[in-house]
C-alpha cells in the first residue's frame, strides 16, 4: 500500500487542492444525490445523472476546483450520446463534509466504488461500467482501475498527469525546498503500468497546467493492450468540450463501444452494406 505522507502537508495541499463549497440546489430531472458515507463525520455528496438502466455508466471523477452541480449542464450530453454519468467527488467540494488530502482521496474512491457499484445494482442498472477521471479526478480513477479492475470494462483519462512532482512545479510550487521523490508522490505512471483493462487517454493539445506530454507519458507507460489517445487540436485545459464538441463525445463513445463489441469491423461492413440498400 503506497503511502501518501509526504504529500498531506502544506504547502502542498494548498496547490494540489481548490475545494469549492456548494449547497446542493434542486435536481435537474432524471438525476439522483447519492450519498457516500466514510464515516461517523464524512459525506461525500454524488450526483448520478441516469440516461436509462441499460445505457453505459461512467464513474466519472471530476477536476480540481469544480463540484457536482458543474455538470448539471454538461451530463445531458453524454446522454445525448446514450451515457448515464455518476459524478463523484472529494471531501469539501460541493456539500461534501470533510477537508482533502491525498490519503483521503486515495481511500474514499474505493468507498465512493462501493456505493456506485450497489447504487447500479439497486437501481438494477445494468449496462456496462466505465471509470473515468478528469484533471485531478484522474488519479481517483487510476486508483479505482488499479485496485478493482474485475468489474470495469474500460478506463478514460481526460486531462490527466503523469507524475506530481512536475505538476506541482507547473502550479507554481518550488518543489526543491520540499525534499520529496516521485516515489513519495501519487504514482499514476506506475500504477497505469499494471492496468490492463482498455484505455482512452483525452488531452488538450493546448494545456498549459498539465501539458500534453504527460498524458504521453500515460500511454506510453499504460499496460493496456487495447488503448487509444486522442487530442483536441486547440483544447486547453478546461475547454476539452467546448474546442472538442462532438467529436470528444464521438470519441468517448466510439471507445465504449469498440471495448464492449458493439462497433466491431464486422458490425461497420454489415451497417455500411445496409444503408446501400436504402
Amino acid at each position: 500500500m503506497r503511502s501518501y505522507t509526504e504529500l498531506d502537508r502544506q504547502p502542498i495541499l494548498n496547490y494540489l487542492f481548490h475545494p469549492r463549497a456548494e449547497e446542493s440546489l434542486e435536481k435537474p430531472d432524471n438525476s439522483h444525490d447519492i450519498s457516500v458515507v466514510i464515516d461517523d463525520q464524512i459525506t461525500l455528496g454524488c450526483r448520478l445523472f441516469l440516461k436509462s438502466t441499460e445505457s453505459p455508466t461512467l464513474l466519472y471523477f471530476h477536476g480540481n476546483g469544480e463540484t457536482v452541480t458543474d455538470y448539471n449542464q454538461i451530463a445531458p450530453l453524454y446522454g445525448e450520446f446514450g451515457l448515464n454519468l455518476f459524478v463523484a467527488t472529494y471531501r469539501g467540494y460541493g456539500w461534501s463534509t470533510g477537508t482533502p488530502s491525498v490519503e483521503a482521496m486515495m481511500s474514499d474512491s474505493e468507498k465512493v466504488f462501493q456505493e456506485f457499484t450497489r447504487t447500479l445494482d439497486e437501481m438494477e442498472i445494468t449496462g456496462p461500467v466505465f471509470i473515468m477521471g478528469r484533471s485531478l479526478g484522474s488519479t481517483s480513477a487510476i486508483e479505482v482501475c488499479h485496485s478493482s479492475p474485475e468489474t470495469v470494462k474500460g478506463m478514460i483519462i481526460e486531462s490527466g498527469f503523469a507524475d506530481t512532482i512536475p505538476l506541482l512545479n507547473q502550479l507554481g510550487l518550488n518543489t526543491d525546498t520540499l525534499d520529496i521523490s516521485e516515489q513519495e508522490c501519487i504514482g499514476n505512471v506506475d500504477k497505469i503500468a499494471e492496468i490492463k483493462i482498455p484505455t482512452l487517454i483525452l488531452h488538450g493539445a493546448k494545456d498549459a497546467i498539465i501539458p500534453v506530454a504527460q498524458a504521453e507519458r500515460l500511454q506510453a507507460f499504460s499496460g493496456a493492450r487495447a488503448k487509444k489517445f486522442f487530442v483536441i487540436p486547440g483544447a486547453d485545459h478546461n475547454s476539452m468540450i467546448s474546442s472538442g464538441g462532438k467529436h470528444y463525445f464521438s470519441a468517448i463513445k466510439d471507445f465504449i463501444n469498440e471495448t464492449t463489441g458493439q462497433n466491431t469491423w464486422r458490425q461497420r461492413r454489415k451497417k455500411y452494406r445496409n444503408s446501400g440498400d436504402t
